[in-house]
């Protein structure tokens, strides 16, 4: 019996976001500058958070993501 989903296949890449603001900040930072050179970008995990301390306050966040994206063809 034929289905109209497709079967798909995803490449992964990592991408290292970071921001002043937030940990969400950091990963809309990575996926936004991301979109503009890859398509079809799917899902993301986070797999690694890290910031910065200076003068006992939070002064950066990095977000280390993994981006599954669409093969064409």
């Amino acid at each position: 019996m034929p289905t109209a989903e497709k079967d798909h296949v995803y490449k992964i890449l990592e991408l290292v976001g970071s921001s002043e603001t937030s940990i969400d900040d950091a990963i809309k930072n990575a996926v936004s500058r991301a979109a503009k050179t890859i398509r079809d970008m799917k899902w993301f995990e986070v797999v690694q958070t890290r910031g910065h301390i200076e003068n006992g306050a939070v002064r950066h966040y990095q977000v280390t993501l993994r981006v599954g994206f669409t093969l064409e063809g």
